[in-house]
């Protein structure tokens, strides 16, 4: 089994969660007329990193929601079995988390919320999300694949719960 990955480091912007949707879409596009079978995007790809205060405001959320259905009915039609994994905001029960997602074929088919939020330096991720604290592991073209955000990577919890979720044969 081969599976063709690409990295999409793009210059999202913070707060253009339009933009950075359509960005997705046409990068997607690119990523399927050279052979790619999954893209991957950077952290909080819709809102930008870092969306900080934005978060704050409701209308956000509404924003990023219209811009993942923008992206899943674009893509289902002009990317087939192409997956995509892009961060965004999510809100679900006990608040807002940072998750990496994955759509393929038009349906978001894994979510996986970002377990260490670091809090030093820059960073203040504490004051905008709660922590998640199960992995994702999804199947594409034959592969289980864990998904991991940024700090998680460095740590060894997350990568072995997605490795205990995705065992080898």
């Amino acid at each position: 089994m081969t599976c063709r990955i690409q990295i999409a480091q793009l210059n999202f912007l913070v707060g253009d969660v339009t933009g950075n949707a359509s960005r997705v879409i046409a990068a997607a596009w690119e990523a399927q007329a050279a052979g790619a079978d999954l893209v991957v995007f950077p952290e909080l790809t819709l809102t930008g990193y870092p969306p900080e205060d934005l978060l704050l405001r409701p209308e956000l959320m509404e924003r990023v929601e219209s811009a993942l259905e923008c992206i899943q009915r674009e893509t289902a039609a002009g990317s087939p079995g192409l997956a995509l994994v892009l961060g965004y905001p999510r809100t679900a029960v006990g608040g807002l988390y940072n998750v990496a997602g994955v759509i393929r074929d038009g349906a978001a088919v894994a979510e996986y919320a970002k377990e260490h939020l670091p809090n030093y330096s820059v960073f203040d991720e504490k004051r905008y999300f709660q922590p998640g604290g199960t992995a994702t592991v999804f199947e594409h073209r034959g592969l289980r694949l864990g998904l991991s955000v940024c700090e998680d990577i460095w740590q060894e919890g997350p990568t072995a719960q997605a490795a205990r979720r995705a065992p080898r044969c």
